[in-house]
């Protein structure tokens, strides 16, 4: 576990190791004393830390979270680029998904759609960008200004040079080395390499007048020629003196050796289709043709390196540099060796100029088992070590690394290339496991990934693409995702539905309805509770809300209290399916607004209408027993109308027959008395025989 450090003013965490030396602060703003500290995890390899004290006044922090990352290396992709990276590579990985024939191979896809899918993927990790030249070109420019690469981008065109393009194994020692020359600096941080080298030695250049007489300008052209940097020794050649127009006579032989070995390194045969601008060699796509151009190509070295002009060549240091790069040309191990710094570069220089036909995982991973007993490296470094797991074809360690040095993103998206063509890799990452749960080291890692992203409120969205993917227990989680999230923002539960109708979970969409309209209601938003409610088609809670608010009304409906809820009632609308109370309260507004219209006695449309809102709420089964007697007294105007009846005799038997129902009821102990006067009961019953009397007359 981590410790805290002594001194409270200054916290930092200290991981637990036998080297101590790393200590991680913790930038907060809080004043001392700190009382008390709260650990947890947060997304990937980071700690959320709650740190307390105890406020001096009101007006000051009680506290403050802080979220600390555990890795030695600043972050090699920030928080925004990596939420760009993970809804980008979305698309392309549920296509591939959708691609697999689900019949034949429920796992694997065509190794066109793969390499479709890890170009894109790829370019979702940045490109690599020249920046613009300055306005006037410095001639002693020999390293291209470029945007800093990433290792997610350098570990995944590795795995994508190895996985994905097995049509092209015969050209993996040129994609290495163009591999090494974007991404030498990235290995050039933790330990010395080529690229760091010709860095140090272009700002020396300004102050060199005879760039020959430095055993340094010597040495980066050895090791820069040693990888195949072919451009870049054509470039430091032309740098010699004996190009300069003053020294051209006097330095005729000299300078006709240095040009021989720029044509010569110009010329170099490359096994490979083609080469982006700038970069020299001749390409040749077959390997008859480039045995026969190597074969010719090596010839003319041995010639040049045999040839009498090396004693007319009155410059030591020029002879000797040029004759150890012919030494590597003709694949010196031993010259070839001292030019490099780490194995991968002497790996790629053993590919490039001794063993150019070597073909096979099996030797290349010998290969480079001796590079690396011959350049040892002082720490592990996680590019070497993923290339390492790559050549001995050790599914087991290239997951490791990628999840130990590059995340649950890379592990999750890296296995559909692992898998590509391999059936060995396929059985082991598709084995169902006991001690997983069932479930396959796959599904494992996308079930990871997905709670990465469901830890943080932007990318939760997409989780359940992945946990979809996951055949086992996928759903299961996804529906507690679903469960988990806040109801009270609309927009989140809108897009909670959305996922809900996507993957078909109408079950848990449902619920998601349920829950909000019981928060929204709950909180005083009675429209929008109503209306997920409704949404659920939750018979159930609409009665329950019915029933608060008859409660709230009160026990007459009459009373003015009912006109705050009028705004919910309209939100049922016409067309509404309300059940129960609600379908009461409904035709209850339609009713009050009906005899708000009958203003006099001549009103006599608006209150034949009113009339017929009565009948209908009598006879409705919804409307409760107990508001009966509030809405006969509140009809009683109608039942007196002087002009003529607006009831009939089977209208007027319907109420008679209605408060008898009510006078039997009132004997009843759980019956609720309205809260009318004493005299509505005599009122409405001598209204009703006088509208009963004038009913038989008139028919």
């Amino acid at each position: 576990m981590p410790g805290v450090a002594t001194n409270s003013d200054e916290l930092s965490l200290i991981p637990y190791s036998q080297n101590n030396s790393h200590i991680i602060p913790i930038r907060h703003t809080l004043k001392p004393p700190i009382s008390r500290l709260s650990i947890a995890w947060a997304r990937g390899s980071s700690l959320r830390v709650s740190v307390l004290r105890q406020p001096e006044s009101d007006d000051e922090p009680g506290g403050q979270v802080v979220e600390v990352k555990l890795g030695v290396d600043e972050a090699d992709i920030y928080d925004a680029q990596w939420r760009r990276i993970a809804y980008g590579s979305v698309t392309p990985f549920a296509v591939l998904q959708s691609r697999k024939n689900p019949i034949w191979d429920a796992y694997n896809a065509d190794l066109s759609d793969v390499i479709e899918y890890s170009k894109e993927i790829n370019s979702l990790l940045g490109n690599y960008k020249v920046l613009p030249d300055p306005a006037i070109e410095d001639p002693r420019t020999v390293v291209q200004r470029v945007d800093e690469p990433t290792f997610s981008k350098a570990a995944w065109e590795l795995m994508e040079i190895f996985y994905a393009n097995k049509q092209s194994d015969g050209w993996i020692p040129e994609r290495l080395v163009d591999w090494l020359s974007d991404y030498d600096k990235l290995i050039h941080r933790e330990q010395p390499t080529i690229y760091s080298r010709l860095v140090d030695f272009q700002t020396e250049l300004v102050n060199l007048q005879a760039v020959e007489k430095d055993p340094k300008y010597w040495d980066v052209l050895s090791a820069a020629l040693a990888v195949g940097w072919l451009d870049i020794v054509v470039k430091l050649l032309r740098l010699h003196s004996s190009y300069q127009h003053n020294q051209i006579a006097s330095r005729e032989t000299e300078n006709g050796l240095v040009e021989t070995v720029v044509v010569l390194v110009s010329k170099m045969p490359r096994l490979r289709p083609n080469l982006s601008a700038g970069k020299l060699g001749e390409c040749y796509e077959t390997k008859p043709d480039f045995v026969k151009a190597w074969e010719k190509w090596r010839g003319q070295i041995t010639k040049l390196d045999c040839s009498s002009f090396w004693l007319q060549c009155e410059h030591q240091d020029t002879r000797e540099g040029l004759k150890r790069m012919l030494q590597i040309m003709l694949g010196n191990a031993s010259v070839l060796s001292a030019a490099t710094f780490h194995w991968v570069e002497l790996f790629i220089g053993h590919f490039l100029y001794i063993r150019p036909f070597t073909v096979g995982m099996e030797s290349m991973y010998s290969l480079a088992q001796k590079c690396m007993q011959l350049k040892p490296v002082s720490s592990p470094h996680k590019l070497m070590e993923l290339l390492n797991g790559i050549l001995g074809e050790n599914t087991e360690v290239v997951l490791a690394e990628c999840s130990r040095s590059f995340g649950s993103w890379m592990i999750t998206h890296a296995i559909e290339l692992l898998t590509a063509g391999s059936t060995q890799a396929d059985i082991l990452l598709h084995e169902e496991r006991n001690h997983l749960g069932g479930i396959c080291i796959e599904e494992l890692h996308r079930l990871v990934y997905a709670q990465v992203l469901s830890s943080h409120a932007l990318t939760w969205q997409i989780a359940p693409i992945y946990l979809a993917s996951c055949m086992k227990q996928g759903m299961g989680l996804l529906e507690i995702l679903l469960y988990k999230q806040p109801v009270g923002h609309n927009q989140i539960l809108l897009k909670n539905i959305e996922i809900c109708r996507m993957y078909e979970l109408d079950n848990v969409g449902s619920n998601a309805m349920k829950i909000a309209g019981v928060h929204h209601w709950k909180h005083g938003k009675k429209g929008s509770g109503v209306f997920w409610l409704q949404q659920a088609q939750d018979e159930f809670r609409l009665n329950r809300i019915a029933q608060q608010l008859f409660d709230f009304v009160g026990k007459s409906v009459s009373d003015e209290s009912f006109k705050q809820w009028e705004g919910l009632i309209e939100l049922l609308g016409s067309q509404s399916k309300a059940a129960g109370g609600l379908d009461f309260l409904h035709k209850y507004r339609d009713f009050k607004r009906s005899l708000q219209q009958v203003t006099d006695m001549t009103s006599i449309d608006a209150a034949q209408k009113a009339s017929e809102a009565l009948i209908l709420l009598m006879k409705n089964p919804s409307t409760p027993q107990r508001f009966w007697l509030s809405l006969l007294h509140d009809a009683v105007q109608l039942l007196n109308w002087k002009e003529r009846t607006l009831l009939n005799v089977p209208q007027t038997n319907l109420l008679l027959n209605k408060l008898q129902e009510l006078s039997m009821a009132r004997l009843r102990p759980d019956f609720i008395e309205a809260d009318l006067p004493p005299q509505a009961l005599s009122s409405v019953r001598l209204a009703l025989a006088t509208n009963l009397g004038r009913a038989i007359l008139e028919e």
